[in-house]
């Protein structure tokens, strides 16, 4: 198991690119069974889930080539249907979260699929009732298979219909693959309560691309068109936003002056405005965002003086992947925070660590913490820590920078699974990053 050994109360200073969004990624490249054709993608993050994906993928038959760094093509023409109805398979996907996204695309394309239980994150409980009823209701039979205890989505031998549907949550996996399930269905499919994050604004804009009709964008009511004839196409990945937070947030927990190139700003949403509230100073350059050193940031209050809430909300809204990054931000600000975490229920479990640092964070229950500011007059202390999941990881790794002394990181395979080789990214601003295997 690899660690980071982290020397922190080092000052950063220079620019950083973020790399391809993650969740967009995966989303794309799952697309890409719904057609025979060459599809090309950009921007692809080098990161772990991404690999594994990839290598699912290769050894369902798909063909694939690594043009450069961050581009891809992919042809599925000979999909190995023999493996994809495997015990092999369904043992993978259930080790890979993203996998969840190949369950439209394969019921689309080979009328049957099977839905392991997901891997991935330990952040408590994730439903998947919302992929699974959305197919039903486009008529997709369910049963239990034992084999690798997976469920089994079956078309009817006519094949899928179109639905009117709403979904019983705004959940941005389910909606992108009730969208691939649609793909390929005649007539007219009307999702509403859809996610509507720029990852599944992306995902239709390739299958637009590719023939399918979807109109609706950017809003909870979605309508595709499927098409029997989808072609291939060029795809190019926004920028990770997350990544952006987490720098922003690395910016104001080591006091640094940096400059975030390239971050499609106006698919930011609330996030600037978000670490604006907890006092830190950002400044838009063109699609790049400047944050200036600061000595102090003082948190908002509400407009009758009360503590401030941070919470998290379907887009547009603040996406729950920020709020560890934003918690970890708030330990040094003046002023104090109530973070509310509502959608996974073990997600602020992390924060003992950041207590044995020396914060000061009360976790009220599994989704609320309150977070009381040091305003950096007492710097975190250095410690051995163990990253949780992608999120918590990079948030650990935020305060390890800051605090006074060496601190050690284990099991930082969760943060290679979102970040690309963040130790050399952050190493190149000046920070003081070892890996140790």
């Amino acid at each position: 198991m690899s660690k980071f050994i982290i020397e922190g109360g080092h000052t950063l200073s220079g620019s950083i690119t973020p790399m391809g969004a993650k969740n967009e990624a995966l989303q794309v490249i799952c697309a890409c069974l719904l057609t025979t054709e060459d599809v090309v993608i950009e921007n692809v993050p080098e990161i772990l889930d991404v690999h594994n994906l990839i290598d699912l993928l290769s050894r369902m038959g798909v063909k694939i080539t690594h043009c450069g760094h961050g581009c891809y093509s992919f042809r599925a023409d000979e999909l190995d249907t023999d493996f994809i109805n495997s015990r092999d398979f369904i043992s993978r996907c259930a080790r890979l979260r993203g996998s969840v996204l190949l369950v439209g695309p394969l019921l689309s394309r080979l009328g049957r699929a099977y839905f392991p239980k997901p891997g991935g994150d330990k952040i408590g409980r994730r439903k998947v009732d919302t992929h699974i009823l959305g197919m039903m209701k486009l008529g997709a039979k369910l049963s239990y298979c034992e084999k690798g205890e997976a469920f089994l989505l079956t078309a009817p031998p006519e094949g899928l219909s179109p639905a009117r549907m709403l979904l019983d949550e705004a959940s941005v996996t389910g909606t992108g693959n009730i969208i691939m399930a649609a793909a390929s269905v005649p007539g007219v499919t009307t999702i509403y309560n859809a996610a509507c994050e720029p990852y599944v604004q992306q995902l239709c804009r390739m299958l637009r691309s590719m023939g399918v009709s979807i109109s609706g964008l950017g809003s909870n009511l979605l309508k595709i068109t499927g098409s029997a004839a989808i072609g291939g196409t060029r795809h190019r990945i926004l920028p990770d936003m997350i990544e952006v937070g987490s720098f922003i947030g690395m910016a104001a927990m080591t006091r640094s002056s940096i400059t975030i190139k390239n971050v499609s700003y106006d698919n930011l949403g609330i996030i600037p405005d978000s670490f604006r509230r907890l006092g830190v100073m950002i400044e838009q350059r063109g699609d790049d965002i400047f944050v200036p050193a600061q000595e102090s940031y003082e948190i908002d209050t509400a407009l009758d003086g009360s503590i401030m809430t941070i919470a998290d909300a379907p887009w547009p809204g603040l996406t729950p992947d920020l709020l560890s990054v934003m918690l970890v931000v708030a330990t040094q600000c003046r002023g104090s925070v109530l973070v509310h975490q509502k959608m996974f229920e073990s997600r602020l479990f992390f924060v003992d660590n950041l207590i044995e640092m020396g914060a000061q964070v009360i976790l009220c229950d599994p989704h609320r913490a309150v977070v009381i500011g040091h305003d950096h007059k007492f710097d975190l202390k250095a410690n051995n820590m163990t990253s949780p999941d992608i999120r918590a990881g990079i948030a650990l790794l935020i305060a390890a920078l800051s605090a006074k002394g060496t601190s050690v990181i284990d099991n930082i395979q969760q943060i290679d699974r979102g970040y690309e080789d963040i130790e050399q990214r952050l190493t190149a601003l000046g920070a003081k990053i070892m890996r140790q295997d």
